[in-house]
């Protein structure tokens, strides 16, 4: 290791350690900043964005595919594979990427039945009931505490009884929604940027990915830290999609996930000074579920502008002023304990993938045609690691 590479991870480290201090502190004032600058900090960021990108002249739903999308595709896959072998052992593989499972619930998705016209497509096609498997996460790739992990969480929601042809032909039934709680715009605004943000991360500084004088992310770093923060309780944050999807031929739309529930348990003990419990966020969510009901909605916004709200650059948020959010279901979670073996094990065979969906609703950008290869070989990879196999859940499993 060069004297350079060891000057750039101490800094790395010292720049972590005072993030972690931080993060003991912010329940008491991030609320407060939340109110009073999240939106203005957002719209000079988005501004910045904009000021950089050009009108593609692309129509609504319409995709532009980059000609060295393939080749930062198996860079991707390559560097999040050596992150796993690098991480865990076999039998103990976890996820690539959205790794700490906090937890998986069961649950029902149902479609409203006021619907506007242009919503009543595929699943949304007409007023009825989903049962659904939600899985909570923590980001990545690494398994911390969960008051050392990045500051967002992940909500993947897989709906059974879906019938129909499947764009990815490993599951029969299902259709996966794949969101984040860090903010509505993703990490990377494209394939390209994110096999850098891999590599940084196979080296264990992925703050240099952000803050590399060379190649500065700044803007991007600014936008997701308007959301990241210290969590309290998965099941009380809004989640989006940060990539867009089809909704039949000719729109496109993006997903969120909108918290409904009150009096959720959210202390976090131990802070400011103390021992913070590892699975704090797991725990309040048993200590929540022990008692009561917990519900969201589901939202979709469409695309009205191809260049302010565009497929390709995920780094662009969808303006809800041109294009506001319609609530579409319901995603109600009841009362439950998930704390079986049983039901580890087949969080273990789970599998989450964007693909596994109806044509009427593809996905779209090149995050998401990523996605198709990267999630599927990641998967592949890490089950055959833990000598589990894959299985297609129909809901009827039982755990007790």
């Amino acid at each position: 290791m060069t004297l350079k590479t060891c000057m750039l991870k101490a800094v790395h480290r010292f720049l972590l350690q005072l993030f972690y201090i931080e993060r003991r502190f912010e329940p008491w004032f991030r609320p407060q900043l939340n109110y009073l600058f999240r939106e203005p900090g957002v719209r000079l960021v988005q501004y910045l964005i904009n000021l950089r990108r050009k009108n593609e002249g692309l129509k609504i739903a319409e995709e532009k595919i980059a000609p060295d999308e393939e080749e930062s595709l198996n860079k991707i896959i390559d560097l999040m594979a050596d992150q796993m072998r690098g991480r865990f052992k076999p039998g103990g593989y976890e996820r690539g990427g959205n790794t700490k499972t906090h937890g998986v619930l069961k649950a029902t998705v149902s479609i409203h039945d006021n619907l506007p016209e242009r919503c009543r497509i595929g699943i949304f096609a007409e007023p009825r009931s989903y049962p659904a498997y939600v899985r909570y996460a923590g980001p990545g790739p690494n398994v911390p505490s969960d008051i050392t992990d990045v500051g967002f969480m992940s909500m993947a929601v897989k709906l059974m009884g879906v019938s129909g042809q499947k764009l990815m032909d490993e599951e029969k039934f299902t259709q996966d929604i794949i969101t984040t709680s860090g903010g509505p715009t993703f990490v990377t605004p494209n394939t390209r940027e994110n096999a850098k943000l891999q590599y940084w991360s196979l080296v264990d500084m992925t703050l240099y990915y952000f803050i590399n004088p060379f190649d500065s992310h700044f803007l991007d770093m600014a936008m997701q830290s308007l959301w990241n923060e210290t969590q309290s309780n998965p099941l009380g944050k809004r989640y989006w999609s940060c990539t867009p999807y089809l909704l039949g031929e000719g729109q496109a739309v993006m997903y969120s996930f909108v918290p409904k529930t009150k009096g959720l348990y959210t202390k976090i003990p131990g802070l400011p000074f103390g021992k913070v419990p590892f699975n704090y966020l797991r725990e309040n969510m048993i200590k929540t579920l022990n008692e009561k009901d917990v519900e969201f909605e589901l939202m979709i916004q469409f695309q009205t502008d191809p260049h302010l709200m565009p497929i390709e650059d995920s780094s662009v948020r969808w303006p809800e002023k041109l294009s506001p959010f319609i609530p579409v279901a319901t995603v109600h979670i009841p009362k439950q304990q998930f704390e079986s073996e049983a039901l580890i094990e087949f969080t273990k065979r789970l599998k989450m993938n964007p693909w596994h969906c109806l044509p009427e609703h593809r996905p779209l950008g090149n995050l998401n045609r990523a996605r198709f290869r990267l999630y599927y070989e990641l998967s592949k990879f890490r089950q055959e690691m833990n000598q589990v196999t894959h299985l297609e859940p129909t809901g009827d499993e039982v755990f007790d």
